[in-house]
């Protein structure tokens, strides 16, 4: 396992861990937990930007055919 550090403003560290002493764990396993859950998210933006080009791709290679 890889450790990092993450610099944080006092305040929004702050709000890190009031949240994380509200559901009962340390503000790392939050903070590893949002993250975890973010990465498995696939972001919407991204999947419409990568829908965009593939149609794009197909157009393009179907009046190249």
């Amino acid at each position: 396992m890889t450790t990092i550090s993450i610099p944080l403003a006092e305040e929004r560290f702050n709000q890190l861990q009031e949240l994380a002493e509200r559901v009962h764990v340390s503000p790392e396993e939050l903070a590893r937990a949002g993250l975890e859950h973010w990465l498995r998210q696939p972001r919407q933006d991204f999947v419409q930007a990568a829908r965009y080009v593939l149609q794009k791709n197909a157009d393009l290679y179907r009046r190249l055919a």
